[in-house]
């Protein structure tokens, strides 16, 4: 066997353990994902706006709109 067989082996070996153990990391944690009971939503919880949109934004685009109505006559 000459050393780049050797090497070849070794790296191959490498590649197997790694997927062997990314499985069983993938499998524990899916069963730590089917023991955790469900979340429930809290109904004194209020509710978040639309993501990527703050309070106000609303108002706020009115206001220009009503501005530039205003300053474009």
């Amino acid at each position: 066997m000459g050393m780049k067989d050797k090497f070849q082996d070794q790296a191959e070996q490498w590649q197997q353990q790694a997927k062997d153990k990314l499985g069983e990391t993938r499998e524990r944690a899916g069963q730590r994902g089917q023991e955790r009971p469900e979340r429930q939503e809290r109904p004194d919880r209020q509710q978040q706006p639309e993501r990527g949109r703050r309070p106000g934004d609303d108002e706020e685009r009115e206001m220009r709109e009503q501005f530039d109505q205003d300053y474009d006559a």
